[in-house]
């Protein structure tokens, strides 16, 4: 990995940080009435600074923001924040370094992703076992990181379907969301029979 792509790296490490940690009234985008308090999208970013305060970057921050601002704590929490880190990892392409900082800076703690209650969701294998799951919280959907797979939506589960990633010592899966045909990443404490 050349020095100009590890530099990249770190500077959208810092930035994910910096606008993750920030609150949503103290980021350009709310100033200019492109999103409410809660991070919800109000406009459409119309002026070229507009589009600046609120491009793909920023949609994948805030609704991750709103992911995590939605989950109770515990065992739930966790999980979304593994499912949600692996698709960040996919769409950012950082690396197993910048993941540790995130990790870090979200102060998690891997303890807490000890799933007993959902052991029968998986084989010693960590094989999901197939079927159909409903989701614990709201969920993005892959391809275009926006939130439409809601909370009790179905998702599918396919043979074979073994994890994609293990974030913070979390399995990471790619199930299906039966209403829209897409797919989408979720720990197995985010699904429920």
């Amino acid at each position: 990995m050349g020095l100009l792509s590890k530099s990249g790296d770190l500077l959208y490490t810092i930035r994910f940080l910096r606008l993750l940690t920030t609150k949503f009234e103290d980021t350009s985008a709310f100033k200019l009435g492109l999103i409410d308090k809660d991070g919800n999208k109000i406009k459409k970013p119309q002026t070229s600074e507009e589009k600046d305060a609120y491009n793909t970057f920023h949609r994948l921050v805030f609704n991750l923001k709103k992911l995590i601002a939605k989950v109770p704590g515990g065992k739930t929490k966790l999980a979304s924040y593994a499912s949600a880190l692996y698709l960040i990892k996919e769409n950012a392409t950082l690396g197993e370094g910048s993941m540790e900082k995130i990790v870090e800076a979200c102060a998690l703690d891997p303890l807490e992703g000890l799933t007993e209650g959902r052991a029968w969701f998986c084989t010693e294998d960590h094989m999901l076992t197939p079927g159909v799951y409903r989701l614990a919280e709201n969920k993005v959907v892959n391809s275009t990181i926006e939130e439409v797979a809601k909370a009790g939506d179905k998702v599918r589960v396919r043979e074979g379907n073994y994890p994609v990633d293990n974030i913070i010592g979390m399995d990471v899966y790619e199930v299906l969301h039966e209403k829209t045909n897409q797919s989408i990443y979720v720990a197995v404490g985010e699904l429920r029979r």
